[in-house]
């Protein structure tokens, strides 16, 4: 009777450590799993940064573009004031087809 019971006793044993063992596999994996996913927030979050500074940077630049049209369309036409009739007419019809006014 004995032998029988250190052999429960035994196989109760190896049956806690296999719990054990599975339990911190689990807390590993989850504890794997929240990492991975909040890199992952963190990459997304980065790459969304990365395009709103972008974007910012394009539409700057289109700002400074249009501004500078708008510099070169009065200075062309300025330079129509000088002119009369027709040719005024015409200059400033090209000035604003060329500086898109």
């Amino acid at each position: 009777m004995f032998a029988i019971g250190s052999v429960n006793a035994a196989s109760t044993a190896e049956r806690d450590r296999k719990n054990e063992y599975k339990a911190t596999v689990a807390r590993a994996d989850a504890d794997y799993k929240a990492a991975k996913d909040k890199e992952a927030k963190a990459e997304h979050v980065k790459a969304v940064a990365d395009a709103k500074a972008q974007l910012k940077s394009k539409n700057a630049k289109a700002d400074a573009r249009e501004d500078t049209m708008v510099a070169q369309y009065k200075v062309a036409k300025e330079k129509c004031d000088a002119l009369s009739g027709d040719a005024k007419d015409q200059c400033v019809k090209d000035a604003k087809l060329k500086y898109h006014q």
